[in-house]
């Protein structure tokens, strides 16, 4: 069987355990070999991250400490990078040979694929498997990532940090204490 490894992308501004979770539910349920952390830089189709590219490198890195399984992918954040998922895969592939993609999707981004570029093509270059959520109907493309929803949102987070609220509950502690450290979001 050939080694399947999940791409997992966003600005994570901040990663969140939310995405740990989904990450965790996805090495199960999907029997991955890993999970490849994708942070996105700033392309030009979608509104720009809060946190600089270093700092939301950083929090990833300090989130996904001590678990072997993940490794974090830089290609989106540097400066010639096209932000497409497309180009990512592409790419990818190219550089890590002889593997199966997985690319892992919340139900909302699974839901307007269609609008992001080259999806068709996307579609050839690896598996896609959707965090079922209530109201999710899975088709035959997409395989199902059984977990139960979790409330967290980077952008409340963000909220919350500016007011000055708790989210030690929604964060890995390391990433708290970089925030922290660091003045981020407030």
């Amino acid at each position: 069987m050939t080694p399947r490894i999940g791409i997992l992308g966003g600005t994570f501004d901040p990663v969140h355990n939310a995405h740990l979770a989904i990450a965790g539910a996805a090495l199960r349920a999907l029997e991955l070999q890993q999970i490849l952390w994708l942070p996105t830089g700033a392309p030009a189709y979608r509104p720009a991250p809060v946190a600089a590219a270093a700092h939301r490198l950083a929090m990833l890195k300090l989130a996904i400490a001590g678990e072997p399984r993940y490794a974090v992918d830089e290609r989106e954040l540097r400066p010639d990078a096209s932000g497409f998922t497309f180009d990512s895969l592409s790419s990818l592939h190219k550089d890590i040979p002889g593997k199966t993609f997985v690319l892992l999707l919340g139900a909302d981004q699974y839901a307007k694929r269609n609008t992001w570029h080259r999806w068709k093509d996307l579609e050839q270059l690896c598996d896609i498997a959707v965090v079922a959520r209530p109201g999710w109907n899975p088709d035959a493309r997409a395989a199902a990532i059984p977990m139960t929803p979790l409330a967290i949102s980077a952008s409340d987070i963000r909220a919350r940090l500016a007011r000055g609220e708790d989210v030690s509950a929604m964060l890995p502690p390391p990433v708290l204490g970089y925030i922290r450290e660091k003045g981020l979001y407030l």
